[in-house]
């Protein structure tokens, strides 16, 4: 059923092995998920108590005061921005952009703004925020933080990601301990991040990804001090009518949440899953081995370095032409400057692995010119 659905439109059949990217459309959810997505759709609801109940579901998920749903972490993002910057008035958060704010600095790592599909700042200034970066970008401290908070300072923001520079910079709990002593709310960007009851603990906001290691439909989920997501629920009436979230999506992850509670630790079976991948070493210049992620979280990927001195074709070109093929492979890609790229197993379905080893054999093996 699925493929021919791709094909009906004149999709090609995708194999995500690069993990929950937004590119491919992030996860795929459960049937009970899209369950839940269908009934909830097919009902209606009076969308001001969902957004109270359903955040009120979610806060006692998260061990938080408060939460809400909105549509994306990156418009968590803008929102929190947007909450900090107008302090909840509801003149301000109405006319965003179009009277000046005083207190519209959000404090960041240098090395935390980063490009993630979108920049980070975009968001920032979209909430009608003004990025001051601190820190340098092999550097972040604490007083490089403090130094900066000013009378202009409406938050600081700190961004957990893989996407981020990891070398040097200070943990979260540095970070919060600078917050709280000056007295500055602190928003914490924690997308991918699987321990959601960890982040609320260490910020005034914290902001999950509700399709990433959730695996609910595209959506997010801002939780923290109940003021703040007060101030936040008024820019749903600014800003925020542009990022609305629909019923069913916040049915579908109310369902998700709930199976995440009870999830299993697949990363034991998914790392064996990789070991399909070794007979690639008999490959010239091949060579494989199994990595953690980047930014410590229990997740396996199968990591294939290749030497194009002996292989005669170098990773970038070997990745470039899985992503090209009949089947478009996507691999985690990040690594292709440095002779590598990984394979992430966590949304390889069916016969996924066994079309990515036979592909590389094809490229590699011999048919260079392809």
């Amino acid at each position: 059923m699925g493929h021919s659905l791709q094909a009906r439109y004149g999709l090609k059949r995708v194999i995500n092995a690069s993990g929950r990217m937004s590119i491919l459309g992030v996860s795929a959810p459960t049937d009970s998920v899209m369950e839940a997505m269908k009934q909830g759709g097919q009902q209606y609801v009076e969308i001001a108590d969902l957004v109270d109940k359903s955040g009120e579901y979610i806060a006692r998920q998260l061990g938080s005061e408060g939460a809400v749903v909105v549509n994306s972490a990156s418009s968590g993002i803008a929102l929190s921005v947007a909450a900090f910057v107008t302090s909840g008035d509801p003149r301000l958060s109405l006319r965003l952009h179009q009277e000046p704010v005083l207190k519209n600095e959000i404090i960041m790592l240098k090395g935390h703004n980063v490009q993630y599909g979108a920049p980070v700042e975009t968001m920032v200034f979209l909430g009608g925020g003004r990025v001051v970066e601190v820190g340098y970008a092999n550097e972040g401290r604490k007083e490089h933080i403090e130094q900066a908070i000013g009378e202009r300072t409406a938050a600081i923001l700190y961004v957990k990601s893989h996407h981020a520079v990891q070398k040097n910079m200070i943990s979260v709990e540095e970070a919060w301990e600078v917050a709280e002593r000056r007295g500055v709310p602190m928003i914490v960007d924690a997308a991918a991040e699987e321990d959601l009851r960890k982040y609320v603990k260490y910020s005034d906001l914290a902001i999950y990804s509700g399709s990433k290691a959730i695996e609910g439909p595209t959506s997010g989920i801002v939780a923290g001090k109940m003021k703040y997501v007060e101030w936040l629920k008024v820019q749903l009436h600014g800003i925020g009518r542009s990022m609305k979230v629909g019923k069913e999506t916040t049915f579908g992850l109310l369902q998700a949440l709930e199976e995440y509670q009870d999830k299993s630790d697949n990363s034991e079976r998914e790392r064996q899953a990789l070991e399909a991948l070794l007979p690639l070493a008999g490959l010239p210049g091949v060579s494989i081995r199994v990595v953690q992620d980047e930014a410590g979280r229990a997740i396996f990927r199968g990591r294939i370095q290749i030497d194009s001195s002996v292989a005669g074709v170098d990773a970038r070109h070997v990745n470039d032409l899985l992503r090209q093929g009949v089947i478009a492979i996507y691999t985690r890609d990040y690594g292709v400057k440095q002779g590598y790229f990984d394979i992430d197993p966590r949304s390889l379905q069916g016969d996924d692995l066994q079309v990515i080893v036979s592909r590389i054999h094809e490229i590699v093996g011999g048919n260079k010119n392809e």
